[in-house]
């Protein structure tokens, strides 16, 4: 565990501040006592505040940093959205006939709510200088996507081919010699905005839908896949 330095952290500083109150008025403990005693519970008490927090991993790029540490926090928000959907969804389609669209939502949010860990992941693997996107990731990356767009149809097709599209920039970047990993995370911004669209009107929709009614349930369900394949993209941009 690494030591936390208390003056980044109030809450740290008013435990200490406490302590050495308390001992000195309360107690009556001279003061040479009571400041190290103070000055070791407010460390202690950073230092545990420190350990909770997220690790935050910075590129050489400040830019490029801070991008992703907005992108990680959006996924972090869509996370809790998620979570409601889940659990509005569990109280709604109760009934058997529901049981498909009901393990279809549950699926979408399930997978939205790993995309935090996956940025975490993404951003060691972007880490130094030397991390541009290799052409074979990249090509990899536009080949499975290739896969994808025809296999799919609709909605879905047409997101894969813009997810092929952008990376056939990056891929024109690396060849260029510039930092791709910019049109990287731009690209992932996009795709957790829009997602983030996506997740609400399913919620907007599950509260006021007709369960009743085939339309809605189709509506629902077409939602559902188009979270999905959103999904599907971030996952191409995140391994």
């Amino acid at each position: 565990m690494k030591i936390a330095n208390p003056f980044y952290y109030p809450l740290a500083m008013l435990a200490g501040g406490v302590v050495l109150v308390a001992g000195a008025r309360l107690v009556r403990l001279p003061a040479v006592v009571m400041v190290p005693v103070s000055g070791a519970i407010a460390l202690t008490t950073a230092t545990v505040l420190k350990s909770r927090e997220p690790d935050t991993i910075k590129l050489d790029n400040p830019a490029l940093s801070k991008e992703l540490q907005r992108i990680r926090a959006q996924a972090v928000s869509l996370t809790e959205t998620a979570q409601r959907l889940k659990e509005e969804a569990s109280k709604l389609l109760t009934s058997v006939e529901y049981i498909d669209l009901l393990g279809t939502v549950q699926y979408v949010c399930d997978r939205t709510q790993e995309m935090p860990t996956k940025i975490d992941h993404l951003a060691r693997r972007l880490q130094g200088k030397d991390a541009l996107l290799s052409m074979s990731d990249m090509e990899a990356q536009q080949k499975e996507a290739t896969a994808k767009i025809a296999t799919s149809s609709g909605l879905a097709k047409e997101k894969w081919q813009a997810l092929s599209a952008q990376l056939a920039n990056n891929i024109a970047l690396v060849q260029q010699g510039e930092d791709a990993r910019e049109a990287q995370l731009i690209q992932l911004r996009s795709v957790i905005v829009e997602s983030g669209g996506v997740l609400q009107q399913l919620q907007n929709k599950l509260r006021t839908a007709d369960l009743d009614s085939a339309m809605d349930a189709a509506e629902l369900k077409a939602m559902s896949d188009e979270l999905k394949a959103f999904q599907e993209n971030a996952d191409v941009l995140l391994v």
